[in-house]
């Protein structure tokens, strides 16, 4: 009776928690972005910071850390300007298409044309502007407030690590102290294991784009690179225009979606096959909750969910791991190495 009791609770504060968190993503997922960057960062501002001033040392970090995140945006820009203004050239080739495809639904009974003009007429063209510039204000907002969290926190990480040292319940600090840095290791690992398999990525979808004489493979390849960094959001628009572009390349139904259809293939074996394994073995985690781990925390906090459910999930098996009350969850859920914990 008393153990069904415990149980019950412990799934009504479960669920409790998930809705607070998944109320409050506009404050807690910038906290999640910052602390997410400062484990990745935090090598460079304390080697940096041995050898100069605690504070250039970190107005270099910050400024390599943004310099970094903005390298990557103008990848994807250049690629995207580069296709795009040959996709604009071939405005009247899609034309051409778009006419086609209609004539041929109205000769089998489906008015397209109808459809198109009840749904996606300028009412929804400024509804849909509208929606992205609110998107777009969003994200630099969000961003900022994580680059402030970041600044702050790259400056108390070596008073907060004192303070922890400083507490009375010595498990509680030590499973504090070997959980940040076990998890800061896992993320940098993460991002390593996240780096390799975009590369593989790129490479393949660049490789496939020139087999197949698809302009600008190398361009496809730098794209899919970049975007590969956002589980199945980024794939997904890595491969759709591609698509576009080979319809007016080959004018043909089967070869265009024969270049579909291989393009998924590649990034569904990539992202849902090779890199859950290797995520796992190198980071010690269940493929099946990396999996899950990204559709959990892209319900919660949206596209960027998609991207920190992973670290968040490691974060948590990796302090279940050095907590003596909770070793068995990270046993259980990826059986994480970790030491014994000391009896306190």
């Amino acid at each position: 009776m008393a153990g069904g009791l415990k149980i019950t609770t412990g799934i009504i504060a479960a669920v409790l928690v998930i809705a607070a968190v998944a109320q409050a993503r506009s404050v807690l997922a910038p906290l999640a972005a910052a602390l997410f960057i400062i484990a990745i960062v935090w090598p460079v501002q304390q080697r940096l910071q041995s050898w100069l001033p605690k504070l250039l040392a970190l107005a270099i970090t910050v400024v390599v850390t943004v310099a970094t995140c903005i390298a990557f945006a103008s990848l994807a820009a250049w690629g995207f300007g580069r296709v795009g203004r040959s996709l604009i050239a071939d405005a009247a080739r899609y034309q051409a298409f778009y006419d086609a495809a209609v004539i041929w639904l109205d000769g089998h009974g489906v008015s397209f044309a109808g459809v198109w003009a009840e749904h996606f007429n300028v009412g929804w063209l400024l509804r849909t502007t509208q929606y992205v510039t609110g998107r777009v204000n969003t994200t630099l907002s969000f961003w900022l407030i994580a680059l402030v969290y970041v600044v702050l926190g790259l400056l108390e990480v070596e008073d907060a690590g004192r303070r922890i040292q400083r507490l009375e319940n010595r498990t509680a600090a030590r499973v504090l102290l070997k959980g940040s840095k076990a998890t800061a290791a896992k993320f940098r690992k993460y991002m390593l294991v996240r780096t390799q398999m975009s590369a593989v990525t790129g490479l393949l979808v660049g490789l496939f784009a020139a087999v197949t004489g698809l302009p600008f493979a190398f361009e496809w390849g730098v794209i899919a690179f970049v975007l590969n960094y956002i589980p199945f959001v980024g794939p997904f628009i890595a491969t759709l225009f591609p698509t576009l572009l080979a319809m007016t390349q080959f004018e043909s139904w089967p070869a265009v979606f024969g270049v579909f259809a291989c393009l998924n293939v590649i990034q569904f074996v990539v992202g849902s096959y090779i890199e859950p394994r290797v995520a796992g073995s190198t980071l010690s985690i269940s493929p099946f909750l990396v999996l899950f781990a990204i559709f959990f925390w892209s319900s919660l906090w949206g596209l960027f969910g998609t991207f920190i459910g992973v670290p968040i999930t490691l974060a948590i098996l990796t302090f279940c791991a050095e907590s003596p009350s909770a070793a068995w969850i990270a046993d259980l859920c990826g059986g994480l190495h970790h030491d014994k914990p000391e009896a306190s």
